[in-house]
């Protein structure tokens, strides 16, 4: 089987290939800490030699696969549930209460008075420090849940789209939503 890209490959490299299933096979002359996986590019269903997120961390085994997949689903919940939880923290410590009223054109041509309601945070309060760690957890597991995804590993891929979409149906349905009954195209 050629490489196409083996011009760029330096001559003593030998390059990793795949099966038919799509599982990445490691040459058996690399060692744990210098080899080279090719990454996937398209999506695939396998589960040997899978790398996830850290190089000690490799799926091997239909029971290593369904337990990562339980582990990236349940940490997608918890982006989910994070996110909503940092809404809510955000909402209970405002402080800074503003009205700003401004007319706006009626309909008949009466001029209506729009309030709204603008708040604020003080910068160095206990809350505010929390928000920003509670902010990069956000940001780590986001990226995390991201570099799951680019395995290209159909049985992740879905674990982490269906963790996203139950941890949304288990948190968001608090959420407060703001309709405003002066819009016109919904």
């Amino acid at each position: 089987m050629s490489n196409p890209h083996s011009h760029h490959m330096h001559p003593t490299m030998q390059s990793d290939v795949s099966d038919h299933h799509g599982d990445h096979v490691m040459s058996p002359d690399k060692g744990h800490g210098d080899h080279m996986m090719m990454m996937q590019m398209t999506f695939y269903f396998g589960y040997k030699n899978v790398e996830l997120l850290f190089a000690g961390l490799v799926i091997n085994t239909p029971g290593g696969m369904v337990g990562a997949c339980i582990g990236v689903f349940l940490l997608a919940v918890f982006y989910e549930g994070l996110k909503i939880a940092r809404e809510f923290l955000l909402r209970r410590n405002q402080v800074n209460v503003r009205y700003n009223s401004m007319p706006v054109p009626g309909a008949d041509g009466t001029v209506l008075m729009e309030t709204h309601k603008t708040v604020g945070q003080r910068m160095l309060s206990l809350a505010h420090f929390f928000q920003t760690f509670l902010h990069i957890i956000q940001v780590v597991v986001s990226y995390f849940l991201m570099l799951v995804f680019m395995t290209y590993n159909g049985y992740l891929c879905i674990a982490v789209a269906a963790g996203a979409g139950f941890g949304y149906f288990l948190f968001s349905w608090k959420k407060a939503v703001v309709v405003d009954i002066t819009e016109h195209c919904h």
